[in-house]
């Protein structure tokens, strides 16, 4: 990276990039300026604000707003965080590839096999392993970074094991311990309340955006005893990758881009305090002299047309306090900017050649201009869409969605208080020439008027107008249902009571909640291309690039993101996944299925954390020598020459570790007989063959030659 600009030096050096950046930012504000006309109806529809255009009848009364658009809006984003968190995990895996390059996919243990009948270290198998023998590695250069710790005499071979060879799988074992690191780094920078503010964010605005990983030094805190006995507080720092949301209010993107993958450049605009423009000292790369310039030269920051709105507040703010506009640049920069403001790398690139360069700029000064400092070099923002706009890099939220039907709501319940109003109410007529002139016509109870002439009773007469609410009603009725199929978020998710027709019935409102899920899971799949995939990836090279504290890592590995497979009705997929566990009982098929991974789905499925229920292969093994020795211990011992008598049809079965004890399941001896002249489950008298024997069942087959 090059040297921080000089700021003592004249700027007309940078004029140039200045110059670039600020033409750059008003294109963008250009092109984005009809998504912020829809950004403002769709946040005034979700705080039930009307517009100012918004014009009124004289005789419209009531000024009513409906919120159904912010019933919609936290209908949506309360089911996409439930689907996406239920687990309190963040939803996306690490797995080798199809065809891993660099490390092994298959690995194992050469054993002879006079040595070794299970690899698991059972009673009577003739050898038991030391824990943690299923995973044992070597030092082989397919092994990858495993290597490091193991020698090259461990008896490794590549490729999957033989029958009664242990294997193990570094690729797999990679991607696992990726997959660990990657999850403790978004746990403890609350990565997951940062993607709750910009999936809120996407359903209301249309598009959410995720900054980062960026570099963050977290202090750990630890306590440590000293040489008496006593705690020491001794923390530490250490590096770990930051997510950010950012509002979309505050990006500029290339207006022709339409999507992050063919944008050529981002700016982020910053609303800065003297103090925050003062910590910009303390980060690297940055200019303490040009930020002295910007604070000294006062606050420069203007705000927006919209920002009055989105502040809800119509008075100028800040009039006391100073603000500065700091613009963040992450982009292409051409080369002859580059070589202008002395980057490093620049002369050793043609001059027809770009960089992706990130600068910051305030008040005519440039506060950074560095070489982007990711490898491989990438705009840091995730910018993801809640319904897809093919066109534009802009997503369309729920409000735009049901704006038509919005605006039929507000008008037809006004229309109905309104009516009602003039309803309930009398509207009377007056013949002021059969009364006293000069009267008060107000009227109270106990009110008298003076009559000069005409019929009794004629004078004053009360007109009661017929109601129409009933019908506007009806009309919002319909308006509802249509926000419904506009938005795919049916009443009946959020609360609605009442609900007639096929709802009413259990397969009914099953279909309702089945029809709801067909466009969340559209809206889960464009998070999972646009958020959760690019975000697993950013980290995986944050890791490759920074992390040193854990060297075992590296491979061939790909992120896939979690959140459309949690889309499908819990209770449905989890009455799935339990059929399939029970084909586990049958032993021809048990060989065939992954059964810690079905077991983990199926903890998903009812929203428990499967890494808190479901052991591995190795706690699995603990844990069946445990079972076994209760069940062994909970078994009544007989007294010697009863076992055969009390051995009848009702009784309990020996257990089978007791009944075949030998190696291969082979009884050491005859089971005792009976008094009837059967016992352990052979009919007749006579011993039972032998391994070897005639008649023995687990000889091999016997080819004719």
């Amino acid at each position: 990276m090059s040297d921080p600009i000089d700021a003592t030096e004249d700027l007309s050096e940078s004029s140039g990039l200045l110059g670039l950046i600020k033409e750059r930012m008003r294109s963008a504000e250009d092109g984005r300026q009809t998504h912020e006309e829809r950004w403002l109806k769709a946040y005034k529809n979700f705080r039930g604000i009307y517009d100012s255009t918004t014009q009124y009848t004289t005789t419209e009364k009531s000024k009513v707003f409906i919120k159904i658009t912010k019933t919609k809006v936290l209908a949506a984003y309360g089911q996409i965080v439930d689907i996406l968190f239920a687990n309190k995990k963040f939803p996306i895996t690490v797995e080798p590839t199809p065809v891993p390059e660099g490390i092994a996919e298959f690995a194992h243990l050469k054993t002879p096999a006079d040595e070794l009948v299970s690899p698991y270290g059972y009673e009577g198998d003739g050898r038991q392993l030391l824990p943690g023998a299923m995973e044992a590695t070597g030092g082989l250069d397919f092994l990858g970074s495993l290597a490091n710790r193991y020698g090259p005499e461990a008896p490794l071979a590549e490729g999957p094991s033989k029958v009664g060879e242990p294997q193990i799988s570094p690729a797999k074992q990679a991607a696992l311990r990726m997959e660990k690191v990657m999850h403790d780094q978004l746990t403890d920078t609350n990565a997951v309340n940062v993607l709750r503010h910009a999936i809120f964010e996407s359903a209301l605005l249309g598009t959410g955006i995720i900054k980062g990983p960026f570099n963050f030094g977290k202090i750990v805190h630890k306590w440590e005893k000293d040489e008496a006995g006593g705690r020491v507080y001794t923390p530490y720092p250490r590096l770990v990758p930051r997510l950010e949301a950012v509002s979309c209010w505050n990006i500029y993107a290339d207006p022709s881009a339409t999507s992050t993958d063919d944008c050529e450049y981002i700016i982020q605009r910053h609303k800065m305090n003297r103090s925050q423009l003062r910590d910009l000292m303390n980060m690297p790369m940055f200019d303490p002299e040009a930020i002295r310039n910007v604070i000294a030269g006062g606050g420069n920051y203007q705000e927006k047309y919209f920002e009055d709105t989105i502040r809800d507040d119509e008075a100028q703010p800040y009039m006391d306090s100073e603000r500065y506009e700091v613009l963040e640049y992450w982009g292409t920069l051409d080369a002859t900017f580059a070589k202008e403001i002395g980057l490093e790398g620049a002369e050793d690139i043609d001059d027809l050649d770009e960089m992706q360069v990130n600068v910051w700029i305030s008040g005519g000064q440039v506060l950074r201009a560095c070489v982007n400092p990711f490898t491989p070099a990438r705009l840091p923002y995730s910018i993801f869409p809640y319904e897809i706009n093919p066109y534009q890099i802009w997503g369309v939220g729920i409000p735009e969605n049901m704006e038509d039907a919005q605006l039929l709501m507000n008008g037809h319940v006004r229309m109905a208080i309104d009516n009602l109003a003039l309803a309930g109410n009398l509207v009377f007529d007056v013949d002021e020439t059969s009364l006293v002139p000069g009267q008060n016509y107000d009227i109270f109870p106990g009110k008298v008027f003076r009559r000069q002439s005409g019929v009794t009773g004629t004078a004053v007469n009360g007109i009661k107008f017929p109601s129409t609410a009933g019908e506007n009603i009806q009309m919002y009725d319909k308006a509802r249902q249509l926000a419904d199929e506009e938005t795919g978020i049916p009443s009946i998710m959020h609360g609605q009571t009442g609900v007639t027709g096929t709802g009413r019935t259990a397969a009914g409102l099953s279909m309702l909640l089945g029809s709801s899920g067909l466009s969340i899971k559209t809206v889960i799949k464009n998070l999972d291309d646009y958020l959760l995939k690019p975000i697993g990836e950013a980290l995986f090279q944050w890791n490759m690039q920074f992390n040193e504290e854990n060297p075992d890592i590296e491979g061939d590995l790909e992120i896939k993101p979690k959140g459309a497979a949690s889309v499908m009705q819990k209770e449905v997929r989890s009455q799935r996944l339990t059929a399939l566990l029970q084909t586990v009982g049958n032993p021809m098929l048990a060989p065939f299925i992954k059964i810690p991974n079905l077991l983990k789905e199926l903890a998903i499925s009812q929203d428990i954390d499967p890494d808190s229920l479901v052991n591995d292969v190795n706690e699995a093994q603990i844990y069946a020598e445990i079972l076994k020795g209760l069940q062994d211990a909970q078994q009544p011992e007989q007294p010697e020459g009863t076992q055969g008598a009390s051995q009848g049809p009702s009784s309990s079965p020996q257990p089978r570790q007791d009944r075949m004890a030998g190696v291969g399941g082979v009884p050491q001896q005859p089971p005792q007989s009976d008094l009837n002249g059967t016992g352990g489950g052979t009919i007749g008298v006579g011993g039972v063959p032998t391994a070897g024997e005639s008649g023995f069942t687990g000889n091999a087959p016997q080819t004719e030659g």
